[in-house]
């Protein structure tokens, strides 16, 4: 019923059985209450005297409602008791992802969504990246970019690079590379091959985390490379565009496998995209192929605390960032590694970790889109309480959308921790 790859995904009728079918469980459960604005909306209404607890009696609209207001964090399939292998094999977010394709597959998308869904465009614009950024710096530039991309207009997005990651990566010095080595101690160790999956949005606004990694891992004993690679795909998922998210992760996947089968493992810079090539991937394609990439990929705080269990992450820090409010994304606890983020963190000297779990609300496109500005930030007012009650030295989250959250609600600009283990190395505070 899940398999985007099989007839009855697409069936109506089926889907409409479904949704039923999960509803029905959800209600009488009710975990899941406060994780997202989904289930508040569900349950409300179920509790209207007019549907009197009778699923069978919401409306189309009613169901449709619960499906916009998904945004794939995950969230509830990590506290829920009935996922697979429990007999009642629930999934809600891939119903939802499910529910968007079928609908997606009746009516074409509009130009913004279409824009939304291919980031890729953004190292497209680069050449126009100091007229993209003016217009975005305007009023008028802002309420035009709403009218085109749906982008509500008091969102402030980083600025576009016309010197992307990539572009920097490539410039680099070959005596740049990394020597072998533990520096943790222990003696020698061979060196270990990297292939980055950089990020769109680390590519286009964010190189600087780009940089950070790369130097944290040729620090110890890393040889990076960053091979051919397009958009995750997620948010075209989010658009229910499940056969341009395919035709992503089949370019990923093709590319990936061939650093794979030279040895390299998969390092990720963002937790949505790592989270899409280990679990969605698999499911998109079915094939063997995209199982050896989802084996071999790491989030790269994940892959960071594997290299220091190995006594390879160099730990010679100069300098540590003080006390730091550490957010978990949500795609980073939905693949069960731990709090990675959290543990590199402690690593540095006299850092004091707080964490704080609560969503940013932003998650991929949807926190972006014009109808869903307000109700984004009131999602993340827990969050922002979080931030501003702590009055930390600096802010730390794994996602930078999350982040771009977090600058938005609390004027605070979070750093990844990879940038701050970046910065440890050099005297001076870390933060």
């Amino acid at each position: 019923m899940y398999d985007p790859n099989a007839d009855l995904f697409w069936d109506r009728e089926d889907l409409d059985r479904e949704i039923g079918r999960v509803f029905e469980i959800c209600q009488g459960c009710r975990l899941c209450f406060n994780l997202c604005p989904s289930f508040p909306a569900l349950f409300d209404r179920l509790d209207d005297p007019q549907v009197d607890g009778e699923v069978g009696r919401l409306t189309d609209a009613d169901r449709e409602r619960v499906v916009d207001l998904c945004y794939q964090c995950k969230a509830c399939y990590v506290k829920c008791p009935y996922i697979p292998p429990h007999e009642f094999q629930l999934d809600f977010p891939r119903l939802m992802l499910r529910a968007r394709a079928v609908r997606a597959r009746r009516r074409r998308p509009s130009l913004g969504e279409r824009l939304l869904a291919d980031p890729d465009l953004l190292v497209r614009l680069g050449p126009l990246a100091p007229l993209v950024n003016a217009a975005g710096a305007t009023r008028l530039g802002r309420r035009l970019r709403e009218a085109v991309t749906g982008i509500h207009r008091e969102r402030r997005l980083p600025a576009v690079r016309r010197d992307t990651f990539l572009r920097r990566f490539r410039r680099r010095r070959p005596a740049e590379a990394p020597a072998a080595g533990a520096p943790s101690g222990g003696g020698s160790l061979p060196a270990v091959r990297v292939a980055l999956f950089y990020t769109c949005y680390v590519n286009a606004y964010r190189p600087e985390i780009g940089e950070a990694a790369v130097e944290v891992l040729e620090r110890s004993g890393c040889r990076v490379g960053c091979p051919e690679q397009v958009c995750c795909g997620m948010p075209l998922l989010d658009a229910g565009d499940v056969a341009g998210a395919r035709r992503k992760a089949e370019a990923n996947v093709a590319s990936l496998l061939r650093a794979v089968e030279r040895g390299q493992d998969v390092v990720v810079l963002g937790p949505t995209c790592s989270y899409m090539i280990k679990k969605e991937y698999p499911w998109l394609l079915g094939t063997q192929e995209a199982a050896r990439v989802a084996a071999r990929t790491y989030d790269v705080s994940e892959y960071l605390m594997r290299l220091h269990r190995e006594g390879r992450l160099d730990t010679g820090f100069a300098s540590g960032p003080g006390t730091v409010l550490y957010h978990v994304p949500c795609h980073l606890r939905a693949q069960n590694v731990g709090y990675v983020g959290r543990d590199l963190l402690q690593l540095l000297p006299g850092a004091r970790v707080r964490v704080s779990e609560r969503c940013a609300g932003v998650d991929g496109t949807w926190g972006l889109r014009r109808e869903n500005h307000d109700l984004s930030l009131k999602v993340a007012g827990r969050l922002f309480r979080e931030v501003e009650s702590a009055a930390p030295d600096v802010v730390a989250t794994d996602c930078p959308l999350a982040g771009l959250q977090i600058e938005a609600g609390t004027g605070r600009r979070p750093l990844h921790p990879v940038e701050l283990l970046a910065r440890a190395y050099r005297p001076g505070r870390g933060g």
